[in-house]
């Protein structure tokens, strides 16, 4: 997890290279055993008012080491998962933040699932960058053509780099909220309301952002294999300056698919809304997650709580 001063530290880095990918996922073992299991090295770049966020990663498509369909019979588990008592962790843990979050998490492999809050509702900002590209891909695979050249060099700064003009231009692709609701009838949203025009005001939960993702990670998904492994490719290399959030949760030597979102807010709440949704994928376990905070002071506690959220629940449920 993230201490308040590391997310503090983060903050004073913001505007660094935009153009720099992540290259090294984790830290070494060594580190680790100072530094404390499940921290990566993790940097990030201020997106601007309203401009969303961005995403860490190291690739974690389908082939990774936690391919579906691995057997759960295979995981020994060191103690029986207690998912009470990480409740009354997390809710402890909530009571000393400022505003407020909620979880969402689930292993394919093993079958577990947890979620605190999962079902409130947050400002997407820039994770809902993923579900824009998830639903045209869904729209056009209905149609028999893919996308255009043009739209995939924007669909890679939309998830790589974050870029709201390229979000912009596919959001109209999409055909705008309405276009976007439709195609989140099929990939499993229930509760994610996409603003009309501008994306970074929809409203999402937790748990919409799972079944998000796990339409993007398993076969039993309206979405083909190869748009599957698009969207997870592109959030397997985003910018390194964006390089925090459901990372923290990461292993050393395991793979991280991510997009993250943050902007303060003005009409929606006070403060900032700061999420991260991804993938973690290692020996043993296929972790889908995400983490909405909102209404927290500073982007620095959003993201304090966000980490320390997205470690604490997964490390539980590693047993």
């Amino acid at each position: 997890m993230i201490m308040a001063a590391r997310g503090a530290a983060a903050v004073a880095r913001i505007g660094g290279s935009m153009r720099r990918h992540l290259t090294v996922l984790v830290l070494a073992a060594s580190a680790m055993a100072t530094a404390g299991a499940g921290l990566a090295a993790r940097r990030f770049v201020f997106d601007g008012p309203d401009r969303g966020p961005a995403a860490r990663t190291g690739v974690a498509g389908p082939g990774g080491p936690a391919a579906e369909g691995a057997p759960a019979a295979a995981i020994v588990r060191r103690r029986p998962f207690d998912a009470a008592a990480l409740r009354t962790a997390v809710r402890g843990y909530l009571r000393g933040r400022p505003g407020r979050a909620g979880v969402m998490a689930t292993d394919l492999r093993t079958g577990l699932s947890f979620g605190e809050n999962e079902r409130g509702r947050f400002v997407t900002a820039s994770i809902m960058k993923v579900d824009i590209l998830a639903g045209l891909l869904l729209q056009r695979q209905g149609t028999g053509r893919g996308l255009s050249g043009g739209e995939r060099e924007l669909a890679t700064r939309m998830i790589t780099e974050s870029d709201n003009v390229a979000a912009d231009a596919l959001y109209a692709e999409s055909g705008y909220g309405p276009g976007v609701a439709l195609a989140n009838r099929s990939l499993g949203l229930r509760r994610t309301t996409p603003y009309a025009r501008s994306w970074g005001s929809s409203i999402t939960t937790p748990a919409d952002q799972v079944s998000l993702l796990r339409s993007l990670a398993t076969s039993r998904s309206p979405l083909g294999a190869p748009g599957r492994e698009y969207v997870l490719s592109l959030m397997g290399s985003v910018l390194e300056e964006q390089a925090w959030g459901v990372s923290a949760a990461a292993r050393p030597g395991e793979r991280v698919a991510l997009k993250n979102g943050w902007t303060p807010l003005r009409h929606q709440g006070v403060g900032w809304a700061v999420n991260s949704i991804g993938r973690v994928t290692g020996p043993g376990h296929d972790f889908l997650l995400a983490v909405c905070s909102g209404d927290t002071p500073t982007m620095g506690s959003g993201i304090t709580t966000v980490e320390h959220l997205a470690e604490m629940v997964t490390s539980a449920m590693r047993g």
